[in-house]
């Protein structure tokens, strides 16, 4: 059963569509030009895609997949099998790693807090290789580990190689699959998360600034990882947080460090500008009344059990539609709380939301004779009392 959602949304718009009286022009969606070969801008909370320019193609990463190894390593301390203060053996093959470095020491020993802001900040390929060998046991068994989160995570187009990004024709992931790694590692582990906003570390004497050109702005940055290599081209996966809100975004195969900044500051820009959150309807806001059968009532208020929060560009508010369902008729008895269908609401270039719909009242299960009056009424007439 379908009931369409009218109480308070006249302002938005939504009456004229979800009647479906004349409906509004198409609101033209903002649209944003890059160089990056491939992009992807995502709000944080809504999930929504505000830009898709290749999205689904595997790349190289470059570093930007230390963002899965950082995941991996986080893993290992959330579940208490490592500590930040613990210290890991330095490898022959760890010191030797090719590319960026943090400088570890050969002989030696690194703390595993050092070896995260040296991945993280530095980009340190040998801090992969100490931390891959030093938590679990090899970089073979590692990179096991992170295609097994990967997996967990729902990463379609991703597969893992190396602890480090270096070059591999079996090591890609998608942009859309770096967007979501993000939110999981922000979400996830908000614990570590500070580590991708430190602007330089230093190790062995040696400072060395992070990459990323957006945290040396006043533009909210706050991550995540960038990324190069030849064949990559520049690349950067951001976050940034303005007014309470977070943006993510991924953009990769630029052509300079110039480049990857100015895109980088550009498309947060624009994603912060043309689009915003909006509130439908609050978490226990009545919206609709769901019809019960064999109760001492014969409906039931419904409400959202979370905030009804889409992301949208002004204009587009009009092209909304918002529905409730629920699977046919509600048996009593009903439980205040107890979830009684979900609110779809259909929202341009974009997946449906679904909010589940809960019952803000108990209603409770009518007698026997109740109930033999309640049958009777429907085989003779079709309908309830």
């Amino acid at each position: 059963m379908n009931s369409t959602i009218l109480p308070r949304l006249v302002g938005w718009g939504f009456l004229l569509f979800v009647l479906g009286f004349a409906e509004p022009a198409a609101a033209d969606r903002p649209t944003f030009d890059t160089t990056a070969r491939n992009a992807i801008v995502v709000d944080f909370q809504t999930g929504a895609v505000m830009l898709d320019k290749n999205a689904d193609q595997r790349i190289p990463t470059a570093s930007m997949s230390k963002i899965m190894t950082a995941y991996t390593v986080y893993t290992y301390l959330a579940e208490g099998k490592a500590k930040l203060d613990d210290m890991l053996p330095v490898s022959e093959q760890a010191w030797r790693t090719g590319g960026s470095k943090m400088f570890v020491p050969y002989p030696g020993q690194v703390k595993v807090e050092d070896l995260l802001r040296g991945m993280i900040i530095q980009s340190g390929n040998d801090a992969c290789v100490v931390l891959a060998e030093g938590l679990a046991g090899s970089q073979t068994a590692f990179i096991a580990k992170m295609n097994e989160l990967a997996q967990k995570l729902g990463l379609k187009d991703s597969h893992f190689s190396s602890v480090d990004g270096l070059p591999s024709p079996d090591h890609y992931m998608s942009p859309r699959d770096l967007a979501t790694l993000s939110h999981h590692l922000i979400q996830d582990f908000p614990q570590f998360y500070h580590y991708e906003a430190e602007k330089d570390f230093t190790y062995n004497g040696i400072k060395q600034g992070n990459r990323n050109p957006l945290l040396y702005k006043d533009l909210g940055a706050d991550g995540i990882k960038t990324g190069h290599t030849e064949q990559a081209g520049f690349g950067l996966v951001g976050s940034a947080v303005r007014n309470g809100r977070r943006i993510i975004f991924v953009l990769a195969g630029m052509s300079t460090m110039k480049e990857r900044g100015q895109e980088g500051e550009r498309v947060l820009d624009w994603a912060y500008r043309e689009f915003n959150n909006y509130t439908l309807v609050k978490a226990g806001e009545t919206i609709d009344d769901a019809p019960v059968w064999m109760g001492t009532r014969d409906k039931v208020p419904v409400a959202p059990a979370k905030d009804a929060l889409v992301t949208l560009w002004p204009a587009g508010r009009k092209e909304v539609k918002v529905t409730a369902v629920y699977d046919g008729t509600l048996k009593a008895p009903v439980t205040k709380g107890e979830t009684v269908g979900k609110l779809l609401i259909a929202v341009p270039d974009n997946a449906p939301v679904e909010i589940p719909l809960v019952a803000t009242q108990d209603v409770e299960r009518l007698g026997a004779m109740g109930r033999m009056a309640e049958t009777a009424g429907y085989l003779l007439w079709g309908k309830k009392r």
